[in-house]
């Protein structure tokens, strides 16, 4: 599985749009930062087709160090779920996971 880095996405948008890399890089950090401050301010951000992203609140809890088996608090905090819409959805299931094939190959 390879990583794609945010560069590389850029580079991407710039080559197939034939617009400068300089004024993509700062399209797509505003689009970034605006999808950030909406989630901090709980609100909830659909694109159609490719999905949902909201925040959610985990409650407190307390858990176990595994080494010294002392049993620690571990506060409340928000953290963001993100939801697959119908077209991304659609397309991953019609594709095969390269693990799959991988083992099947064998």
């Amino acid at each position: 599985m390879a990583t794609v880095t945010k560069k590389e996405l850029i580079d991407r948008i710039a080559e197939r749009t034939q617009a400068k890399r300089v004024s993509v890089k700062r399209i797509v950090q505003a689009f970034l930062d605006e999808i950030i401050n909406e989630l901090c301010q709980n609100n909830r951000l659909e694109f159609r087709d490719f999905g949902v992203f909201e925040t959610r609140t985990r409650a407190s809890r307390i858990a176990q160090n595994p080494k010294t088996l002392e049993r620690v608090e571990v506060p409340a905090k928000r953290t963001v779920k993100f939801k697959m819409g119908r077209l991304m959805r659609e397309n991953l299931s019609s594709v095969a996971p390269e693990s799959a094939e991988a083992g099947q190959e064998l």
